[in-house]
């Protein structure tokens, strides 16, 4: 008896500090969004400072003071404790004012603080962390090269072991907050005594305020879009101390695995976000919209586009549920390709998405750079192309999805997506459009369509256990509905054979001038 109340009271206990715990995130998130609305709203204007390059230091200052980067930074450092929920909840928060906001803070805590929280040497961790949370510091990530894209693991950056550093040397591009971060993850191969590289990859913690570690930025893209974050081509010419070297749990090449799947996993957050005012300001244009002397809201068209809009919202918000789950620096993330791939592909294709049906709907304003439907559109398209192309992460699913497949010698692809951990529940609902073998032979064209249609199936599951856990009903039923409809179109997209190739000499014969009189 004495045992049943002395647990009684521990349970208890444990619930009162949860819902302190909760009720001080609720707390410090709305402090957030109250400072993005001053500083976005009240005192500047979103939609001039949008398009201009950079964001002022003191704006940047005022929303550095919330901590908003304490979410990434262990209790024990004096942060929140690195909880997934509250990473996403804030990147969130920021997309809605801010797409670039977002990505920033994104940069900052899934490619900076969560790897160097994880992998980092104690001994440089008090400093680090105490610089971000005292300093309003700010880190990123540099692993692409200049004819390195893709092909990230035949990067040229080498390294050489001295007594007491690393000597690191290279060039980096695409580095998100170029000449702003304060801190740096670099990324590197070993140089061997015969001047080549080795196979491995190892991260390193460059201090860019430090002269032997200072980076060198050569050139400022004028990129399109996303204004408010610098990229350049960095020349890399440093010296970092052996504490600052990231501590492989296994090798490099799993560690990056690690850190790109846990960020992949993080873009629900940015999207979801996004996708939010994307369908907040749809409904309110349609709603004031007068077109033929009625409410633009009444069409059914447009009814059909803002349905798809809050499918995309509930889509994402499944996402973001399954991410909270996983996506802690606490677990192995190196073998969920599948799902991070999945999950980025989607949320960032439903976010260019989502923008472009705002700006249809919004109509010939809307394609200004400083309103938020041709903004949106332009700043929603690079999170298509950066951490892996879409194409090529679609192709990554078709190939798991293959390879899984014959694995189970099954060609089955209905029974096949029965068993699978991601699409069980889902191909409960989806049978009749399933119901077909799979040619485990294919070209990559269809591994594109197969991975895509895969994503599609796993989206539908994750939508039904987010429906299973309580979120409202109609929202999911929207976005099954509309799922099955898309799995429909990439079914039979997917069924038809099309063996076309690019004819190089094509100017041959193609004048149509030439033929008026035939």
């Amino acid at each position: 008896m004495q045992h049943s109340q002395n647990t009684t009271s521990a349970k208890l206990e444990s619930s009162v500090e949860e819902a302190e715990s909760f009720l001080s995130f609720e707390h410090f998130i709305q402090n957030f969004k109250n400072t993005l609305k001053r500083v976005f709203h009240e005192e500047n204007d979103i939609d001039t400072m949008g398009i201009t390059r950079g964001i002022s230091p003191e704006v940047l200052g005022q929303i550095m003071d919330c901590n908003p980067l304490s979410v990434a930074i262990p209790t024990e450092y004096g942060g929140r404790g690195g909880k997934v929920q509250e990473s996403l909840q804030l990147l969130s928060a920021s997309a809605y004012e801010s797409l670039a906001l977002s990505l920033t803070l994104g940069i900052n805590n899934a490619l900076f603080l969560q790897p160097f929280a994880k992998y980092g040497q104690e001994a440089a961790k008090p400093e680090v962390f105490g610089r971000f949370l005292n300093q309003q510091n700010m880190g990123g990530l540099m692993i692409t090269e200049p004819g390195f894209g893709s092909d990230a693991l035949n990067m040229q950056t080498s390294f050489t072991e001295q007594s007491n550093h690393y000597h690191l040397k290279g060039t980096k591009h695409w580095a998100g907050l170029t000449g702003q971060a304060d801190y740096w993850l670099l990324t590197a191969r070993k140089q061997t005594e015969q001047g080549g590289l080795q196979r491995d990859i190892d991260f390193f913690v460059c201090d860019n305020t430090l002269p032997d570690q200072h980076i060198f930025v050569e050139e400022r893209f004028e990129n399109l879009g996303l204004y408010q974050i610098p990229y350049g081509r960095n020349i890399l010419d440093v010296k970092i101390p052996k504490t600052q070297r990231l501590i492989p749990q296994t090798n490099g090449v799993q560690m990056m695995l690690d850190l790109l799947h846990r960020s992949r996993l993080h873009f629900p957050g940015m999207g979801l976000g996004f996708v939010k005012r994307m369908l907040d300001e749809a409904i309110t244009h349609c709603q004031q919209r007068l077109v033929g002397g009625r409410s633009l809201f009444t069409y059914d068209q447009v009814q059909q586009h803002l349905a798809k809009l809050q499918a995309n919202f509930t889509i994402i918000s499944a996402f973001c549920k399954h991410s909270s789950g996983v996506a802690g620096i606490e677990n192995d993330l190196t073998g969920l390709g599948l799902e991070a791939n999945i999950i980025k592909t989607v949320t960032t294709d439903l976010m260019q998405e989502s923008s472009q049906t705002l700006l249809t709907l919004v109509g010939a304003k809307g394609y200004k750079l400083n309103h938020i439907a041709g903004r949106g559109t332009v700043d929603s398209r690079p999170f298509i192309i950066f951490e892996g192309s879409n194409d090529i992460l679609y192709a990554q699913i078709g190939e798991a999805v293959v390879k899984l497949m014959k694995n189970a010698k099954e060609t089955a692809f209905h029974t096949y997506l029965e068993a699978h951990r991601l699409t069980e529940n889902a191909a409960k609902h989806i049978k009749d459009l399933v119901s077909f073998d799979i040619d485990l032979q294919m070209p990559q064209r269809k591994l594109v369509e197969l991975g895509r249609l895969m994503s599609r199936v796993a989206s539908m599951d994750f939508v039904l256990k987010l429906g299973d856990a309580g979120f409202r009903n109609d929202l999911v039923d929207g976005a099954v509905s509309l799922l099955r409809q898309e799995i429909s179109t990439l079914v039979s997209q997917f069924s038809y054979l099309q063996p076309t190739k690019v004819i190089e000499d094509y100017q041959v014969d193609s004048n149509w001038n030439n033929f008026l009189l035939a």
